[in-house]
C-alpha cells in the first residue's frame, strides 16, 4: 500500500508542476522603482512639451480672430 501511494504522490506531483507551467499568469510584469520614476520623468517631461506647444499655438490662434478687425 505504501510503494501504491507513494508512486500516486509523485505522479500527481508531476502532474501539478505540467499545469502550473501551462498556466498562463496575468500578473503584470514587476517594474523597479527606478524605473517607474524614470517613466514619470518622461511623461512629465513629454507633458511640459506638450503644454509649451499649445501655450505657443494658443495666443496666435486669438489674435487671428475677425472680431478685432
Amino acid at each position: 500500500m505504501n510503494r501504491k501511494k507513494k508512486i500516486k504522490s509523485i505522479l500527481e506531483k508531476k502532474q501539478k508542476k505540467k499545469n502550473g507551467k501551462l498556466a498562463h499568469n496575468n500578473k503584470p510584469k514587476y517594474i523597479s522603482k527606478a524605473e517607474r520614476a524614470k517613466l514619470e520623468a518622461l511623461q512629465a517631461q513629454e507633458n511640459d512639451d506638450g503644454a509649451i506647444q499649445t501655450e505657443a499655438i494658443t495666443p496666435s490662434v486669438e489674435s487671428q480672430s475677425p472680431e478685432e478687425s
